[in-house]
């Protein structure tokens, strides 16, 4: 198989590394166009010892929730700094099954740990997650959520509505790519040739896919803009597609989490 044209994945680079080694010996061309960057925490913010503090509380909670890979990463990276090993009695609940792949890498998978999370792959988000989540059983317990600095208060506002006690624990930082300087320079020459030669476009969140918008119209302008809204999306869930629309694009596809409904949507394009 070979595609001239180059399918881009925008995911954080540590993350879009294993998907575009997997493209690439299927025969794709393949750019990685990174339009978030994830930032661990320094080890001595006040950040980093609220994490210590709450990982070394662990048993105490009845649930761990974990927003994105990159809080399942941080979160066990700052385990093994401490000796500290997950508790079998503490369930898990993830968003998507890129954090389900995450877990597995540290081995906790469905066969060592309760592991909660959406059942429909076109619906992977925090609305899915609560239909899975045994919320009478949890009320009056404590609750962990490990996710970035800002994000969705959905999840945590539903749990406390529901009786649960919440503790929010920032476990990594989420940055927006340099568009300044030099930078400004070399993501424009990027950004420019991929808008107008690639095949696809692979967006797993909102958030990367506004930052793409906002940094095609600062770099490149408006014109470009309009070409960019012709390129072929590929779309984990069905909110990156309602902001798709609202972005105005033309070739929206909702695909489905994970890596292997990907590849299945590409094997099946036309």
């Amino acid at each position: 198989m070979s595609n001239p044209k180059p399918i881009v994945i925008t995911r954080p680079i540590g993350q879009a590394r294993p998907l575009a080694q997997r493209l690439t010996g299927l025969g794709y061309e393949v750019a990685m166009f990174p339009l978030l960057e994830i930032e661990g925490l320094q080890v001595d913010s006040a950040l980093y010892a609220q994490l210590q503090q709450t990982l070394g509380q662990l048993p105490r909670f009845a649930l761990a929730v974990f927003v994105s890979p990159n809080a399942v990463h941080s979160v066990f990276a700052a385990l093994d700094q401490l000796g500290l090993t997950w508790p079998n009695a503490l369930a898990l609940a993830v968003v998507g099954e890129g954090s389900r792949v995450a877990l597995a890498e540290h081995g906790i998978n469905d066969a060592t740990h309760r592991i909660y999370c959406p059942t429909d792959p076109f619906r992977s988000d925090s609305e899915t997650l609560l239909l899975e989540l045994d919320l009478p059983t949890l009320k009056g317990r404590d609750a962990l959520i490990f996710r970035a600095e800002s994000g969705r208060e959905l999840l945590s506002d539903a749990l406390l509505e529901h009786g649960i006690n919440v503790t929010k624990v920032v476990a990594y930082r989420r940055l927006s790519p340099t568009s300044d300087g030099d930078d400004a320079t070399r993501l424009a020459q990027q950004l420019q040739g991929l808008v107008f030669n690639s095949s696809a476009w692979v967006v797993s969140s909102s958030e990367a896919l506004r930052t793409l918008v906002e940094l095609t119209k600062k770099l490149l302008g408006d014109a470009t803009v309009v070409h960019l809204q012709q390129v072929n999306l590929l779309v984990s869930h069905h909110r990156i597609v309602e902001t798709a629309e609202k972005c105005e694009f033309k070739c929206i596809r909702l695909i489905g989490s994970g890596d292997e409904n990907l590849l299945l949507a590409l094997q099946s394009s036309p």
